[in-house]
């Protein structure tokens, strides 16, 4: 027996019906978690191990204050060479093991004014610039995708729902491009989520999708960004993330 099947034979056992993706530096959250059984990303067919600091590329079944629940501690990027069906795959294992809700968090930079480090946005939205012919496709106008949850965002009434930018990275944006954002309406900008929350919707999934803000976009604050102030300042918002999870999967 592979190590991923005797953890998919624990998991259909627990029968969780969320789960949960921790983004960069939000590993904190998890202190209301009693892991049962955990899989490394490199023992799961389809997977691979996370190169990215901040993402153990984990995924563990357990009881979130005492309801069933799945974590992925990390994800897959699109940056990091892997095809948008490598980083949707976590998606299609959580509904294969019978998942219903997901969770999305990750780290972004704060596009809107009211955004600081260590603020939570509800994603209402979000704009995909990925790939060589994003820029023009935005141009052209494009809609913003919204396949997250109208119930879910409804239980988040405490943060501001914004739209997110979804940048193929890994190179952090430009100021020119986050003036550009701004005029478009963007609210924050990361380099994740937007892919796993179509594929999670498409499965049928219910989906809710939080970013924690770590830093502010580039060129709206004189610090130059950097990946080490985005695991410091993500650890702002870990208790409040945590409670906000907690309701969510009730």
């Amino acid at each position: 027996m592979s190590v991923f099947t005797e953890f998919a034979q624990i998991a259909h056992g627990l029968a969780p019906q969320s789960a949960i993706v921790l983004g960069s530096g939000l590993g904190g959250v998890t202190t209301g978690f009693v892991e049962v059984a955990s899989v490394s990303f490199a023992d799961v067919p389809g997977l691979v191990q996370t190169t990215v600091q901040g993402h153990k590329g984990r995924i563990a079944v357990g009881h979130w204050n005492g309801t069933p629940t799945m974590v992925f501690h990390g994800r897959m990027h699109f940056y990091e060479g892997h095809s948008q069906e490598a980083v949707t795959a976590p998606v299609r294992i959580a509904a294969d093991l019978g998942v219903k809700r997901l969770i999305l968090t990750n780290a972004a930079g704060g596009i809107q004014a009211s955004l600081d480090p260590g603020a939570l946005m509800a994603i209402r939205g979000h704009i995909k610039i990925i790939g060589p012919e994003a820029w023009r496709t935005l141009a052209a106008g494009t809609a913003v995708n919204t396949p997250y949850s109208p119930q879910l965002l409804a239980r988040m009434p405490s943060l501001i729902a914004g739209v997110y930018a979804a940048l193929t990275g890994p190179c952090y944006e430009t100021p020119a491009e986050i003036r550009a954002f701004a005029r478009c309406g963007f609210d924050a900008v990361g380099m994740s989520t937007a892919l796993e929350a179509e594929a999670a919707a498409e499965l049928g999934m219910e989906v809710a999708a939080i970013s924690c803000i770590t830093n502010k976009a580039a060129g709206l604050s004189e610090a130059p960004l950097d990946h080490k102030e985005v695991l410091v300042n993500a650890k702002l918002a870990v208790e409040r993330l945590a409670e906000l999870i907690g309701e969510l999967i009730k």
